[in-house]
């Protein structure tokens, strides 16, 4: 017997399935589990169709209600730890202890409660008023439902039924058709089950949620170029986000993919001299973190010429060949791994350490390193910089400081970019010369620290120029801006105060903050500051 899916407010049989899957243990290459459904158009319909109805009311859903919902949900996963950490664990390889239960999982529930803060506060509506125009704006629910699509890599802070991504469509009052990760399907469903309960809780309509296993690529073509959904949030490989961009486009449906990145780490003289033995061990760490399966993962280590670099050089082959292989997600990541490394060293590239699969039971790689000099870089900078996913980096080396702003000009658009100087302040000038020419290129510039690390802060752009992510100028972490993704500017002109929303009248009782005749103020309209 199949799992059931979570269409149309109530959990039931697929209808007319293409097949069906079964979770793997990466360790042991083995699958595990129940098995779940691909699910056909008749599903995929019938959630689409549930979505739609309900979405004028889920639009008009109290807020409080929807801040109770996301703090319900958060406290029900932090209850049910235990369970959701050892079926994350069995079917990702990702270690219970600490990555899920201490570092993800409170990720996890700590976004949807800032997602209820922004709620509580409005502060993803953004209100606006110009008293001498007769015209006031603010952020709205779409009032059409959002399709999400969760990765591999974050079986909790990422996943379609609990990640950010959702989080945020809910906040912003839009139904949320889930798609999740057929690398984990048991801890999706048992996420799935807490959110229902969490929605039934706060008396919102249970359509307003639903969760699909997996489709068949076609069939999620198909969805995403429904021109009667509101947007897609995904996160996941660069070829299948923008296969579903390129659908959506058609239809104007629009798209906020995270899509590859190789967050380039430049690391200037000085720095090197100071602590170069320490920032070799920092990057292997890094770099092997998760397997290596970050978004964030330092994918590239530009070096400076000098003696400096060559140790730095030595000191992180010596971590790498020492390292043991490291548990990937599934067999496609193994081979997807396999011929990403096959290609850079086409391209010009030199295997220092690592290299090969195996070592064990599972889909496993040795960590690797290569290297390649800056002129080759330079020569072929799209096959150089193409992501390799998995505990592997490329180290360029340069032999002026030409080449180093040369190289820092090639990059495409990442999520991140680190420098990594000097404290005397003997690297600020190759700083001012080289960071000015990353900035354009990445939506966090970082110093002195590894970009591993994703805080979940208002002040966080975890987004990027294409090709890291769709669309440069949002956010898929950091609360209330990764809500104003899934909302539509509505403006008001000469409409009475009474029937305006609440945020937008001329009393203000719950002290919102909003731009009133090109000011902030918490008061109301035509009181003085």
């Amino acid at each position: 017997m199949q799992a059931q899916v979570l269409v149309g407010g109530r959990w039931r049989d697929a209808r007319d399935p293409q097949g069906s899957f079964r979770a793997e243990d990466p360790t042991r290459a083995e699958a595990i589990g129940p098995a779940f459904p691909v699910s056909g158009q008749a599903d995929v319909d019938a959630a689409l169709a549930a979505a739609l109805g309900v979405a004028p009311a889920f639009a008009q859903a109290p807020p409080a209600r929807i801040a109770a919902f996301l703090d319900g949900y958060a406290a029900a996963i932090e209850a049910d730890a235990d369970t959701l950490v050892a079926l994350a664990a069995e079917e990702t390889a990702l270690p219970a202890e600490p990555r899920l239960r201490h570092v993800e999982l409170p990720r996890t529930t700590g976004q949807l409660r800032q997602a209820a803060a922004a709620v509580r506060a409005y502060a993803w509506t953004d209100p606006v008023i110009d008293t001498a125009a007769g015209l006031r704006a603010h952020r709205a629910p779409l009032g059409k439902p959002v399709l999400v699509f969760g990765p591999n890599n974050f079986p909790f802070a990422f996943n379609a039924i609990a990640g950010s991504d959702f989080a945020s469509a809910i906040a912003a009052r839009n139904p949320v058709i889930a798609k999740a990760h057929p690398s984990h399907p048991a801890t999706s469903r048992r996420l799935a089950e807490l959110a229902h309960d969490a929605l039934m809780a706060a008396e919102l309509p249970a359509d307003a949620v639903q969760m699909l296993y997996h489709v068949d690529n076609a069939v999620g073509t198909r969805l995403a170029g429904d021109g009667r959904l509101g947007a897609i949030g995904f996160t996941g490989s660069r070829a299948g986000g923008l296969a579903l961009k390129a659908a959506a486009d058609q239809v104007g449906v629009p798209t906020y993919a995270e899509l590859s990145s190789v967050n380039p780490v430049f690391l200037l003289r000085g720095a090197l001299a100071e602590n170069g033995a320490a920032l070799a061990q920092e990057f292997f760490t890094s770099c092997t973190m998760g397997s290596g399966q970050f978004c964030t993962n330092p994918g590239i280590v530009v070096l400076p010429p000098g003696d400096e670099a060559n140790a730095f050089e030595a000191e992180a082959t010596r971590h790498f060949a020492a390292g043991a292989p490291r548990p990937l997600f599934s067999r496609g990541v193994q081979e997807n791994l396999v011929r990403a490394l096959a290609s850079l060293v086409h391209a010009g590239a030199t295997v220092l350490a690592g290299g090969d699969v195996g070592g064990g039971q599972g889909y496993r790689h040795q960590p690797t390193l290569l290297r390649v000099d800056a002129r080759a870089f330079l020569a072929a900078p799209a096959a150089l910089q193409a992501e390799a996913f998995g505990p592997t980096s490329l180290l360029v080396r340069t032999r002026t400081d030409d080449e180093l702003a040369a190289v820092a000009a090639a990059f495409e658009g990442n999520l991140t970019a680190t420098l990594y100087r000097a404290v005397d302040g003997s690297d600020d000038a190759t700083w001012a010369t080289v960071a000015p020419r990353l900035r354009a290129r990445v939506g966090r510039l970082i110093a002195n620290k590894m970009p591993t690390g994703v805080a979940v802060s208002p002040a966080m752009n975890h987004g990027g120029p294409y090709p890291a992510t769709s669309h440069a100028g949002f956010t898929s972490v950091g609360m209330p801006a990764a809500i104003q993704r899934f909302t539509a500017l509505h403006s008001y002109d000469n409409v009475p105060d009474h029937l305006l929303p609440p945020e937008l009248r001329d009393r203000n009782p719950g002290g919102i903050a909003r731009r009133i005749d090109g000011r902030w103020s918490d008061g109301d309209v035509g009181a003085t500051s």
